[in-house]
């Protein structure tokens, strides 16, 4: 704690917080995405035939997959900070596409927690996994 609040006072510190509050924002996106990628990811291996929105017309079979793909493997990727820039664009076109041709017609709360989960999918992307990630493990290694 004394070093999280020592970076208020000393510059240097600053990378850490950063590295640090991005490990908590990939770590926590990668998390609540899971929750919606595993009751679907369990869907493939059950016995119902697999129902569900065609909203670009790839046929309800291959949205499924793709949805599966992006919210629960692009998310185990981003909780462990692998390749987490490339496991970020599934979740951004997933979640703009379910918050602006899903729930194009229903009211903004309805929207809103896509278009969030798609806000912070696009930050990642930009920003990368940060210093606590197999990411930045993989590119020291990479580096020597």
């Amino acid at each position: 704690m004394k070093q999280l609040i020592s970076t208020f006072f000393y510059p240097g510190k600053h990378q850490d917080a950063v590295s640090f509050a991005l490990l908590v924002l990939r770590a926590g996106l990668g998390i609540f995405m899971l929750t919606h990628g595993a009751g679907k990811f369990l869907r493939i291996f059950g016995d119902e035939p697999i129902r569900f929105a065609d909203p670009i017309g790839l046929g309800p079979v291959v949205s499924f997959g793709l949805v599966v793909f992006a919210e629960f493997f692009c998310s185990a990727f981003l909780i462990l900070g692998f390749a987490s820039r490339v496991a970020a664009i599934p979740l951004v076109i997933a979640m703009l596409v379910a918050g602006l041709i899903v729930h194009a017609g229903e009211p903004f709360g309805n929207q809103e927690l896509p278009l969030f989960y798609a806000l912070v999918s696009f930050f990642i992307l930009f920003t990368g996994a940060g210093r606590f990630s197999l990411d930045q493990l993989i590119y020291k290694r990479l580096k020597k």
